[in-house]
């Protein structure tokens, strides 16, 4: 929570824990009476919409999350570099509540505001208008309520509990007390809603728009630096119309600067741009791979055993002994990742850990328990581990663990190059 927690700052279906979904119930039994009186073709495309939209969003969310996760765990790029605590991934756990939330106020956009429904699949001139509604008043007005949430008084009531987390992650930009994210919910809406008041509104711009927030959001939380220099190169202007991570992640170090939302254009005009911007931006595109001391090689076991790592989920990751039922119903997800992880061809890396000096990483064999018993796969699995080990030796790793690797038959090669190593 925040320093000093001010009013609806915590989340109204808190207490529900898991079961916290079920604040949609009323929504589902009334689009299924509606479905059982009048038909499924009678029912307004931008009210059914808004389910998929919920479920294409947690999507995307979550593949933020492992995708930064596993670029994190290989220490390329990074801002800054330091580890992510604990306190910060329970703090974290709850970003699905902002998708919930918004799909609160599309549902009662759809159903009471004029023009809300009925709504086309597109329109241009919905599209043109709510693009430039974004980047003027949107834009223009968080700028300054940014800034006002960095006052002593909203500060330590609100805004200071999505600063506990310096080192940021894609979901931290969702991370913050109800009544704050319910603000930004409501600037967001302001374009939406003048376009369904004006008679231009479109289901397909109003889901661009929603995906293009999320993908800001999470782009400009990630600890590492993605967007390449040859962009602003190409696109100068660009450099005021789009931030990056290194911008923002200065705003989480230093506090007073880079207010912005998405274009760095106000902090320009108003002279709070960070002068180190585009220094941080440029040394974090250089990067570098860092030096490893401990490699502890491991495999995936079952099928299910990708969301019990650090890229996966967090409520089932802190877990792992537990097979629940949520997670059976995701077996074509399951057997989706096995295909991946098997054409993939090399180790990745899961985490990496620093105690004091001591740098460790933990890569995974692409292979699951079953490959293990299959004749066939124990030449591919020990060049695997074979190219893991070399590769280990070439980054500096003093001592390489090959922990559940040891059920592979054929090691002859291996234990070479282990003793080789030792």
């Amino acid at each position: 929570m925040a320093t000093n927690p001010g009013i609806l700052s915590e989340w109204p279906w808190k207490r529900l824990g898991s079961f916290k979904y079920l604040v949609l119930a009323p929504w589902v039994a009334h689009g299924c009476h509606l479905a059982a009186t009048k038909g499924w073709r009678e029912l307004d495309l931008g009210y059914v919409a808004i389910l998929p939209s919920m479920l294409l969003r947690a999507l995307h969310d979550q593949a933020w999350i492992t995708v930064s996760r596993l670029y994190n765990a290989r220490g390329k790029r990074q801002i800054v570099d330091r580890g992510i605590e604990f306190d910060q991934v329970d703090r974290e756990r709850n970003w699905d509540d902002q998708i919930i939330l918004s799909a609160i106020l599309l549902l009662l956009g759809s159903l009471y505001l004029p023009g809300g429904q009925n709504l086309p699949w597109w329109r241009t001139d919905g599209a043109v208008l709510l693009a430039l509604l974004h980047a003027g008043p949107v834009e223009f007005l968080y700028y300054w309520f940014h800034r006002a949430l960095h006052h002593h008084f909203l500060y330590t009531r609100y805004h200071s509990h999505h600063h506990a987390s310096i080192v940021t992650e894609p979901i931290t930009s969702v991370i913050h007390p109800f009544a704050e994210l319910l603000a930004y919910q409501l600037l967001f809406s302001v374009p939406m809603i003048t376009c369904a008041l004006t008679g231009t509104a479109s289901i397909i711009t109003f889901e661009i728009y929603v995906i293009y927030i999320d993908f800001m959001n999470n782009m400009g939380h990630c600890n590492f630096e993605l967007v390449p220099n040859r962009l602003f190169e190409w696109i100068p202007p660009l450099k005021y119309l789009m931030y990056t991570p290194s911008f923002h992640s200065l705003h989480h170090t230093q506090f007073r600067t880079n207010y912005s939302l998405f274009m760095p254009f106000y902090d320009y005009i108003y002279n709070t741009m960070d002068k180190s911007t585009d220094t941080l931006y440029e040394n974090s595109l250089k990067g570098k791979e860092k030096e490893v001391d401990v490699v502890h090689l491991t495999h995936l076991t079952s099928l299910q055993s990708i969301y019990h790592i650090r890229t996966g989920f967090a409520q089932y990751a802190s877990k792992p002994y537990t097979s629940m039922w949520q997670l059976r119903i995701m077996w074509p997800v399951s057997w989706l990742s096995m295909v991946l992880t098997w054409a993939y061809g090399s180790w990745f890396t899961v985490e990496r850990n620093s105690m004091k000096k001591l740098r460790m990483q933990s890569w995974a064999i692409p292979r699951y328990n079953f490959h293990y018993g299959l004749n066939k796969e124990k030449e591919a699995i020990n060049d695997l581990i074979e190219k893991a080990i070399s590769e280990a030796g070439k980054k500096g790793a003093k001592v390489v663990s090959l922990g559940l690797l040891n059920q592979v038959c054929h090691f002859f090669h291996c234990s070479n190059l282990l003793q080789f190593k030792s």
